[in-house]
């Protein structure tokens, strides 16, 4: 056991296949244009006090959000299924809202931020500003 203190931080992450055109950019722009990314979401969680045998969380608790992403977004059509233009920054925003909401309440824990990546060298991250 360290000596020192602070917080541990555990990520993990899933993928899902989408589709998306950004309406609000001027015609030409190949954004505009209908098309598809393999997006990775991958999310930090943190403790002040590992729990069980040295855990922020099991990482097994996060099945009910792979279960959402799968349900809610996988092979679908982001600009049927989210109320704002989907883009990586707010599909990051929606998703944490999402996590905060559901899994917060009952894990260990809690999140720090959620990333979206549309490709292997773009992606946005939504901190989570506490009080």
């Amino acid at each position: 056991m360290s000596a020192l203190t602070g917080t541990t931080v555990i990520g993990k992450s899933w993928s899902f296949h989408a589709a998306h055109r950004l309406l609000s950019l001027p015609e030409g722009h190949k954004c505009r244009r209908e098309h598809g990314h393999t997006y990775t979401v991958e999310i930090e969680w943190t403790a002040e006090v590992l729990t069980g045998p040295g855990f922020v969380t099991d990482f097994g608790n996060f099945g009910p959000f792979k279960r959402h992403l799968d349900e809610n977004f996988d092979h679908r059509n982001l600009n049927k299924v989210m109320d704002a233009e989907p883009t990586s920054e707010n599909l990051a925003c929606l998703l944490a809202e999402w996590i905060v909401e559901h899994l917060e309440p009952s894990l260990e824990g809690r999140l720090v931020s959620v990333r979206v990546s549309e490709s292997p060298t773009s992606w946005a991250r939504f901190t989570v500003v506490r009080p």
